[in-house]
């Protein structure tokens, strides 16, 4: 008798700590609707967030009211001990005009007094992408040479630029009104490959891809043999030795070196090359180091030798020009210094950008004389040619990217390629339209 009178007393405490738990959460559920408000479509609805810390989630109710008509568009009872729950709303199946709209969200707890939150978030349905109207005509692009499109888009875009392949070049809105896009014909994609497309993206996720008319020229790239030598080896490997402790010996170091190294400096320089103004700081052609002989060109595929035996393959994305030793390196043109500084492969190293994701290159510099930073005209000194880094000797390792993506150096030298490909396209997008008869 006592056990049977103990057993009742434990779930009378049972019950009353429950309902005393239960009675006390008076705090209705928290409710996150993301977006909150604006452009939304089936493309990309709003996500529901639901958070209940006291007596749990019960029940939540969702509807739409457009005009006259309101569908529901999500019922759910959730389990016991139920805290949170992520809920995407789907529009796909339910038929909605391109005009504003509410959604109601009604979320009920656990509680015995079952505390509620009721809210109501106001949209806009847009089901449409936008109309993109390319300006420039002519696009005649050099297989890992560069190209510019401008275009106008309809509204307000959160993304667009061109398309290459798994690269994505972005589009900068000027101030006249159109966008800008820079991009590239990367020097690894075949001709075949390469379909370049304008994207535009709005607010609710809606995209436009639209093409444009243009024309490609073969570059094929060209072979070069390296042959290393020891005595290079034991000169240049100490100085990436403590990045690799557990090699064996100087070659090892050298493959690391120009296979994982190399991958990631390059992944950098892509990094940098978001960090972009909106509009072109440059002006005319791009300065050449003066004074100094080509050693080594663009998208040369390099077989570097030891022992009569090819031990690797590289490509050389920019071009190496040698002067005297320790020549003074000036700033190709102008703009802002996004690197100075040490960078594995390229040695000390200066980037300036130049405006919608253009930027130039200058590496194996003996001393830098600039700092991140810094605006820098066209002619500035930024330091002196050397060999640190992967260099053999004192040289220049100048190149260029659009976006982080290497392009061949020799159209931004010269004057009518930037007429013809730049200049000359810019202008007519700026000149009014003809008169209407």
């Amino acid at each position: 008798m006592k056990h049977y009178a103990l057993t009742i007393l434990l779930l009378l405490i049972v019950v009353a700590a429950g309902g005393y738990f239960l009675l006390r959460d008076s705090q209705a559920p928290s409710l996150i609707l993301t977006p909150d408000s604006g452009p939304i479509s089936a493309k990309r609805p709003p996500i529901l967030t639901l958070e209940d810390d006291g007596a749990g989630l019960k029940n939540v109710l969702v509807t739409i009211t457009q005009g006259e008509k309101t569908v529901e568009i999500l019922r759910s009872d959730f389990p016991r001990g139920t805290a949170s729950q992520l809920l995407d709303l789907s529009l796909k199946d339910i038929k909605l005009n391109n005009s504003p709209l509410s959604i109601q969200v009604t979320a009920t707890d656990q509680a015995l007094l079952a505390n509620s939150v009721s809210q109501s978030f106001s949209f806009d349905f847009d089901s449409r992408p936008p109309i993109v109207s390319v300006l420039s005509r002519a696009h005649n692009i050099n297989q890992s040479g560069a190209g510019l499109v401008l275009y106008k888009v309809s509204e307000n875009v959160e993304r667009s630029g061109v398309q290459v392949g798994e690269h994505f070049f972005p589009g900068y809105l000027q101030d006249e009104g159109f966008y800008a896009c820079l991009f590239a014909f990367p020097f690894n994609m075949a001709q075949a490959d390469f379909l370049p497309r304008v994207i535009a993206v709005d607010a609710a996720g809606n995209e436009r891809k639209a093409g444009f008319y243009y024309h490609t020229n073969p570059r094929p790239p060209k072979r070069d043999q390296i042959n290393l030598s020891q005595g290079f080896l034991d000169s240049k490997m100490p100085e990436f030795q403590d990045l690799y402790p557990d090699a064996d010996n100087m070659l090892d170091i050298f493959l690391r070196v120009n296979r994982e190294l190399r991958v990631q400096n390059r992944a950098k320089l892509k990094e940098l090359g978001s960090l972009t103004v909106t509009s072109p700081t440059w002006q005319g052609a791009f300065l050449r180091l003066p004074n100094a002989a080509n050693r080594a060109g663009f998208n040369e595929v390099r077989s570097y030798m030891y022992g009569g035996n090819k031990v690797d393959q590289q490509t050389h994305l920019g071009h190496d020009l040698a002067s005297l030793a320790n020549s003074p390196v000036p700033a190709a043109n102008s703009g802002k210094v996004v690197f100075a500084d040490y960078l594995g492969i390229y040695g000390n190293c200066v980037i300036i950008d130049h405006g919608i994701g253009l930027q130039t290159l200058y590496s194996h510099l003996s001393t830098i004389s600039v700092s991140t930073g810094d605006q820098v005209d066209k002619g500035t000194i930024l330091g002196r040619t050397g060999a640190t880094g992967m260099a053999g000797g004192d040289h220049l390792h100048y190149a260029v990217t659009i976006g982080g993506i290497p392009v061949n150096p020799l159209e931004w030298w010269d004057p009518n390629w930037i007429k013809h490909n730049f200049t000359d396209k810019w202008q007519a997008a700026l000149a009014p339209p003809p008169a209407a008869y």
